[in-house]
């Protein structure tokens, strides 16, 4: 019998090692609140967590800011250009240099530069012109998306860091549909992970690129998109095949009818979930990092929701209203919104 035993404890040791450890979403049932910025002019929709967790932002009346993290200090400023009332919904960074693009027409966008003030990179004119959205694949390569001209959406790369913007020929992209263009509401209709691209629009569509915008294909999806209110207002992904949308009408944010979609495979398709289940209209949504794709957190200017099966049911846990959202970790955020900025701490 003896020759039996250490075999035997062998297969033990492997079978234990091997075992994965079954991962267990929270439970969060309150968000604490803490307001960092406060002032009732500004409207404040794009905000970016910066390489060393400061947080950026930019938003109405020409106002953009960095509140520093580790100083707990706010400095911000003013972009003017010309007369005109410059209006900022897009904002991303690189490792080096922070960009703003403005909405409306004329399209301008903006880098830090090396004397320290912003350096104007790109600028559009043109009946129709919006830009909705931007967000970079590295430090060299990134996009901006906008309302469709010419038959087809409006997209502008740059390959060198920022420096210099090129507008995609309508050849290279999909038809776009009538009136098709994105909701700027919180600088989230651009999803990135690798070299992989989804933008969502105002139609329920969704674009994707397999090669950092070189080639686009596009998809439908099941969300509302009837009327020019309806359609997708933001989108996120955990990983290359899971993601998720959240869309409505702001002009009814308690609809609830098909305003939640879902993918599991990179967005060839999309799925209705939570139907006829609350919460309705919501401007943003974002994937809680490092939580296996389980737990998400949706807000809007009726409140914050929180998931923890993937989307499939949601939780009201606070009736504060935000535009956006960014993580910081896997319990804090920043939101921006009406006339504030806040950190948010989840708890259970």
């Amino acid at each position: 019998m003896k020759c039996f035993i250490l075999p035997l404890i062998l297969v033990v040791f492997l079978f234990s090692c091997g075992k994965k450890e079954i991962f267990k979403p929270r439970n969060f049932s309150k968000v604490e609140i803490e307001i960092l910025l406060k002032d009732s002019l500004l409207s404040i929709r794009a905000i970016d967590i910066m390489n060393d967790n400061s947080l950026a932002f930019a938003a109405n009346n020409g106002v953009f800011g960095l509140f520093n993290n580790q100083t707990q200090s706010w400095k911000t400023s003013i972009q003017k250009h010309d007369t005109l009332d410059l209006h900022f919904r897009s904002a991303a960074h690189t490792e080096t240099d922070f960009f703003i693009l403005s909405i409306d027409n004329p399209a301008l966008l903006y880098k830090t530069g090396d004397k320290g003030i912003m350096e104007l990179v790109y600028m559009e004119e043109g009946e129709g012109v919006f830009y909705d959205s931007m967000n970079f694949w590295n430090d060299d390569e990134g996009i901006a998306i906008g309302d469709s001209t010419d038959g087809c959406l409006s997209v502008i790369i740059t390959r060198d860091g920022g420096k210099t913007w090129t507008k995609l020929s309508c050849d290279v992209l999909p038809k776009g549909l009538d009136n098709e263009g994105a909701f700027a509401a919180s600088n989230t209709n651009i999803a990135i992970i690798g070299d992989y691209t989804w933008v969502a629009t105002t139609a329920g569509r969704v674009y994707y690129s397999s090669d950092k915008g070189a080639t686009w294909e596009v998809t439908n999806t099941p969300i509302v998109k009837e009327k020019d209110t309806e359609g997708i207002y933001s989108m996120d992904f955990n990983d290359a095949l899971n993601g998720f949308a959240f869309g409505g009408d702001y002009t009814k944010p308690d609809d609830n009818a098909a305003n939640k979609i879902r993918t599991s495979d990179g967005g060839k398709t999309w799925e209705l979930v939570a139907q006829n289940e609350n919460p309705g209209y919501r401007s943003c949504v974002q994937y809680i990092p490092n939580r296996n794709g389980k737990e998400l957190v949706a807000n809007g200017f009726k409140g914050i929701d929180y998931s923890n099966d993937s989307g499939s049911t949601w939780k009201h846990i606070s009736d504060e209203g935000f535009y956006a959202i960014r993580f910081l970790n896997d319990s804090i955020a920043y939101a921006a919104g009406a006339g504030r900025i806040a950190k948010l701490t989840f708890k259970e």
